[in-house]
């Protein structure tokens, strides 16, 4: 499925794999076009829905994944990113099958936010599921020694029927808003040695700027992580800097 957001329609910078799932997006999910002011193009991978992903890390999955990762490229994508943080158990794989650049997700972020701090410091992590959040998944995106601290929507009433086990396909946004507030609260009081935060769920960056009001620590997110990898793909002259012929 094709669907273009931005106001240039010259290209389609970023590609996006999509779990199969039917609820709403706000703005501010990856999902939701008009996130962007650029292109994108998503293809959703079916069978991949958000428990075989989230909660049961199914390998059987990494083929599918694969062949839409290739077919976006053949469509013409400068790069591929996916709506769910936990794709990083496939970054390496999906980054082999194709020739373009491939971000699954945003715990890409942590080594280099973890830079950004004091060294007695920690990276806040704020996850569809800390149950399932494994050394290993921390491991595939190069953040196994980076000192965390972690929270999740597990037991998120909200959450867990509509994103998790898709049992409503009406997402009441304020209900949800009101559950990733509570948690960001309890894990910044905590680790009160939390830096920053990177929100690993893509479901969860239409709330950035009331974590951000609540806590007070930078925060990433899959759509900070695109817009960045858009500015390494479509770089743009400086006014005045160059003469008109070199």
């Amino acid at each position: 499925m094709i669907i273009k957001g931005g106001t240039n329609l010259s290209g389609i910078p970023i590609g996006i794999l999509c779990l199969e799932t039917c609820y709403g997006r706000p703005p501010g999910h990856i999902r939701n076009a008009s996130t962007f002011r650029f292109p994108v193009m998503y293809r959703i991978v079916k069978g991949a829905t958000a428990r075989r992903v989230v909660k049961e890390a199914d390998p059987e999955l990494l083929n599918p994944f694969i062949q839409a990762a290739q077919e976006l490229e053949r469509e013409g994508v400068m790069a591929i990113t996916g709506s769910c943080g936990f794709l990083a158990l496939f970054q390496d794989d999906l980054a082999d099958a194709v020739d373009i650049p491939v971000f699954t997700s945003s715990l890409i972020q942590i080594p280099m936010v973890y830079r950004m701090l004091r060294r007695s410091q920690k990276v806040g992590i704020l996850t569809a599921s800390q149950s399932t959040l494994t050394a290993a998944l921390l491991k595939a995106v190069g953040a196994d020694a980076v000192p965390v601290c972690v929270a999740g929507m597990d037991d998120r009433q909200e959450f867990c029927e509509v994103v998790i086990e898709g049992r409503r396909q009406e997402l009441d946004v304020g209900r949800l808003a009101q559950e990733v507030l509570a948690v960001v609260d309890g894990l910044a009081k905590d680790h009160p040695e939390m830096g920053a935060l990177v929100i690993e769920c893509t479901d969860l960056p239409p709330f950035a700027h009331l974590i951000q009001e609540k806590i007070h620590v930078p925060v990433f997110d899959i759509v900070t992580l695109t817009n960045m990898v858009y500015e390494t793909l479509v770089r743009t002259e400086y006014k005045g800097i160059m003469p008109r012929r070199i």
